[in-house]
């Protein structure tokens, strides 16, 4: 089960995104007569892994309540090339005013969890799982979130609020990542607490100073197996994060190494919007 989004959020970001594109009214489905009724799909048409139904169900939903949706996947579910995803009926003028909005987010939405699905396919059977990371497109986080989720990678933190993650500027400003750590420890006790290192002395002190996750931040492969051993011989109580450059590439080398996580940007912030089409089938 593919925890979902809060209803009230989604409503929110539509109704923002209605009134960018609104503005004063669409002039042009006002060309159209009011009592004009039509049926339409919407089509992908490429391969891609479905997501953002309910941001489409809100857009239609906020215009008109007399559209009718009946979609042909859900959330989560891979398409074909040219097949269609959702067919709706009712009146011709809400329709077309939300055409571009339903799809931007659709096509967005879709586009991450395709990302994500491409990396969790690349890892698979070596343990290791994707997260995502904060570079996400403003205002969209929960639904990126949401993507990620959709295309079966896992979520890192929220936001600021919900794991210390402790950076370069962090400890410079800290003195040191021992001080840093024992800082997160007084200041948010029982929050999970990250370190980024870029080299395996900052790892071992990242250990010593009892980091709960010690992300290697564009370690060679080679110091990456040996923070992993380095945390078996401890135990191996702390999770092993890389982080970095990584491509489809250069993925599952990654994973191999014996590291739990491997965080990926590029599935919020490289997507490539999946191409979906509104296609008009009758007008009565």
């Amino acid at each position: 089960m593919i925890e979902p989004v809060d209803s009230s959020s989604i409503a929110r970001q539509v109704a923002a995104a209605l009134a960018e594109d609104l503005g004063a009214g669409d002039v042009t489905a006002a060309l159209v007569p009011a009592s004009q009724q039509v049926r339409a799909q919407i089509i992908a048409r490429e391969p891609a892994v479905l997501c953002g139904t309910a941001w489409a169900d809100a857009t239609f939903k906020q215009l008109d309540p007399a559209i009718r949706l009946d979609w042909q996947f859900h959330d989560g579910e891979r398409l074909a090339a040219d097949t269609p995803v959702l067919r709706l009926s009712g009146p011709a003028r809400p329709i077309l005013t939300g055409e571009r909005t339903a799809l931007n987010f659709l096509q967005t939405l879709s586009a991450t969890a395709t990302a994500a699905s491409r990396y969790v396919e690349a890892v698979a059977g070596t343990g290791c799982r994707i997260l995502d990371t904060r570079k996400t497109l403003p205002g969209l986080r929960l639904a990126q979130k949401y993507a990620a989720r959709c295309g079966g990678a896992q979520n890192h933190r929220l936001g600021l609020y919900d794991m210390v993650l402790i950076k370069e500027n962090h400890i410079i400003a800290a003195g040191s990542i021992g001080a840093a750590i024992a800082t997160a420890r007084r200041a948010s006790p029982g929050i999970p607490v990250e370190v980024e290192v870029e080299t395996l002395d900052e790892f071992s002190q990242a250990l010593d100073a009892g980091a709960d996750i010690i992300m290697l931040d564009e370690l060679p492969l080679d110091d990456m197996r040996e923070a992993v051993q380095r945390n078996r011989s401890r135990g191996g109580k702390v999770k092993l994060e890389a982080s970095g450059g990584v491509t489809l590439a250069t993925v599952r080398e990654i994973a191999l190494t014996g590291v739990d996580y491997i965080s990926i940007g590029g599935i919020t912030k490289h997507v490539q919007a999946v191409d979906l089409s509104m296609r008009f089938e009758f007008a009565a």
